[in-house]
C-alpha cells in the first residue's frame, strides 16, 4: 500500500470533516473478510480546555458523534474519493475497497494529553508500560493532569501515573 495515497485519504476526509466541525481520530486500512477496508474514525473537536469541567462527565452522549454525522462524512468522502479515482484513472488506494466512517465510541481510547484533560471526571483504564508504585494496570476516575503524570482517582487513593509510561488506555462505559 502505498503511504502516499493514504495520506492523501487522509487531507481529503480531514477537510471533509472540518467542513462539519469535527476531525479525524484516525484512519486505517485493514484487510478483512469482505476485503479491503478504509475506516475513517471521524471525532468532534474539543472545545478547548476545561471542557470536562463545564459539562457533566456522566453524560458522554453530549460529546458523541451521531450516525448523521457519520453518514454526512461519509457520502461526501465518498464523492471526493470517486471524482479523483476518475481524474487518475485508478481507485483512490490502487485497488477496490470499503469506506467505513464511524466514531471512537464510548470505550474510546486515549492518546494524548489534550484526551485526559477532555475527559477529566471520566471512568478509565490505564496499562503501563512498566510497573508505577507496584503495578501497570489502573482503573478509576480521571482526575486531570499535573506536571505530566496523569491523576486517577480510585477511591480515596489518587494514583499519579506518568503520561509518557501509559502504553494503553481507555475510557469505560459508565450506565
Amino acid at each position: 500500500m502505498n503511504d502516499a495515497r493514504l495520506g492523501r485519504i487522509r487531507e481529503v476526509a480531514e477537510r471533509v470533516a472540518r467542513s462539519y466541525g469535527l476531525e479525524i481520530f484516525d484512519v486505517q486500512l485493514r484487510r478483512e473478510a469482505p476485503g479491503l477496508v478504509l475506516r475513517v474514525i471521524i471525532d468532534r473537536v474539543p472545545s478547548g480546555e476545561g471542557q470536562a469541567a463545564r459539562q457533566d462527565p456522566r453524560t458522554p452522549e453530549a460529546d458523541a458523534v451521531g450516525i448523521a454525522e457519520c453518514q454526512s462524512v461519509s457520502h461526501d468522502l465518498s464523492a471526493i474519493l470517486d471524482v479523483e479515482e476518475e481524474a487518475l484513472g485508478e481507485p483512490a488506494l490502487g485497488q477496490a475497497y470499503t469506506l467505513e466512517v464511524s466514531s471512537p465510541g464510548l470505550d474510546r481510547p486515549l492518546r494524548h494529553e489534550a484526551d485526559y484533560r477532555r475527559f477529566t471526571g471520566r471512568l478509565a483504564k490505564l496499562v503501563t508500560r512498566r510497573p508505577v508504585g507496584g503495578q501497570s494496570a489502573f482503573a478509576g476516575r480521571l482526575a486531570g493532569v499535573e506536571d505530566g503524570m496523569v491523576l486517577l482517582a480510585e477511591g480515596r487513593r489518587v494514583h499519579r501515573v506518568p503520561l509518557a509510561e501509559i502504553k494503553r488506555a481507555r475510557l469505560e462505559v459508565e450506565f
